[in-house]
């Protein structure tokens, strides 16, 4: 179940962390501070980190002992583990985004007239 939420929201919370930063880059210049930006994307990137650590847990741990329906032993296993490597690499993608936008904050001033 945890590999789901890595793959479905680790990707909307790079995308909600876009608008939220671009929100706040008006108070950011009003004030001439960056606290609210480096805020919103550090919770972000640890939220996306979490969700990508429970997504490759989820790659390396059996679900089931061997023999029930849910085992991990033949067919069900080979999708448990696409899904699992798919929402980890995901996530992970997801936090490399993050890091880049977050990396725009660091070397640029909110208040810069440039587009």
């Amino acid at each position: 179940m945890t590999s789901w939420l890595a793959l479905v929201f680790a990707p909307t919370l790079a995308l909600g962390v876009q608008s939220v930063m671009y929100a706040l880059v008006t108070p950011s210049c009003a004030g001439q501070h960056r606290l609210a930006l480096h805020g919103a994307a550090a919770a972000a990137l640890l939220l996306v980190v979490v969700l990508a650590a429970l997504a490759f847990r989820d790659l390396t741990v059996r679900h089931a002992e061997p023999g029930s329906l849910d085992s991990d032993e033949g067919g069900p296993r080979t999708a448990r583990r696409f899904i699992a490597m798919v929402a980890t690499a995901v996530a992970s993608l997801s936090a490399l985004v993050i890091v880049a936008m977050w990396f725009g904050v660091w070397v640029l001033s909110p208040c810069d007239p440039r587009p």
